[in-house]
């Protein structure tokens, strides 16, 4: 089968011929109906990111899957061959230690890819699997973010810095949580205008003066990854203010003020990912017409043209949202 590897010594990049798997005890094979491109995994290219727990020096890219269940392995009940799933992105192994799928192990830059069962969650036929794929990581971690890590509560405001491919959805999905005023930061132009049309009751560059007369807020979430971002973000916080930093900038975190940040009881929160109930979650808001997907595909491409998808959301050639790749 194809597959889109990488080799981690030498940041190469690749599509090349691989032995098609098969899937072994308490696993399933997905033949991979779309895949989605997100920006770890460029910066998986670029250097930024390294797996923690990689077997070896090469891996398959691809934490965004969904497909159909055509294999399964031995004593796996609940699923059968045909199924349309979707697979969460990451696990514990052996160690307890969280995994990544893409990173640590083989992900779904491929003509099939293996999961165990566990980590498959069925959806409807109504969901195309370009939408489908983007759920995990795309959509479920700024669900998770708001959701569990920041526990964000109807009435609640709140701003978030980067609109991309995880920012966008997080504007959304705060407006579906009944915020009341939702802030969208982010440099580019037509990022804002994205922002305001699916939620936003306000767009600012961070440069905007007019930014600072929204201090006071809730929450602020990180999703850009900038380390300026996060001084920013503890200016704009209320009393009790949580910033939730998502975006990896791999770069120390400074509080510039620790009187001001322990008289404001203001709270520091990491997130990374999601649970398998985000996602179930998140299917059933799309199921069920709360949560639309269908402009957050930007842009469809071949298997053979990863190495493109990839370039294009690292120079965001046409501000894409998320470009899906099908086999």
């Amino acid at each position: 089968m194809k597959a889109g590897r990488i080799r981690i010594s030498t940041r190469k990049f690749e599509v090349k011929e691989v032995p098609t798997p098969t899937a072994g005890l308490g696993e399933v094979r997905i033949k991979v109906g779309a895949a989605g491109v997100c920006l770890s995994d460029v910066h998986l290219l670029d250097g930024t990111l390294s797996p923690g727990y990689l077997k070896g020096d090469e891996v398959t890219i691809g934490h965004e899957v969904a497909g159909t269940i055509d294999q399964l392995g031995s004593e796996v009940s609940g699923y059968q061959v045909g199924d349309r799933v979707i697979v969460i992105a990451g696990q514990r192994n052996e160690a307890n230690q969280i995994t990544t799928l893409g990173f640590d192990y083989d992900g779904g830059y491929a003509e099939y890819v293996i999961t165990k069962a566990s980590l498959v969650v069925k959806i409807p036929d109504s969901l195309p699997f370009e939408e489908a794929a983007i759920i995990p990581d795309a959509v479920s971690t700024p669900w998770a973010a708001i959701s569990s890590t920041a526990k964000m509560r109807a009435g609640e405001s709140a701003a978030v810095f980067g609109i991309g491919g995880l920012g966008i959805h997080a504007v959304q999905l705060l407006k579906i949580i009944g915020c009341s005023k939702i802030i969208a930061i982010d440099p580019r132009l037509e990022a804002r205008e994205k922002a305001l049309k699916v939620g936003a009751h306000f767009a600012f560059d961070p440069s905007d003066e007019e930014l600072k007369k929204h201090r006071g807020l809730d929450a602020v979430f990180d999703f850009a990854g900038v380390a300026s971002v996060r001084k920013q973000g503890l200016s704009l916080l209320g009393e009790m203010g949580r910033l939730v930093i998502v975006g990896i900038a791999n770069e120390a975190i400074t509080i510039p003020n620790d009187m001001a940040f322990t008289y404001m009881r203001t709270q520091l929160l990491g997130h990374y990912g999601s649970e398998r109930h985000h996602t179930e979650e998140l299917v059933e808001m799309v199921k069920h017409g709360r949560l639309k997907l269908s402009d957050s595909v930007t842009q469809i491409l071949s298997l053979d043209q990863a190495a493109l998808a990839l370039e294009t959301l690292e120079k965001k050639i046409g501000n894409p949202i998320r470009i899906v790749l099908k086999p």
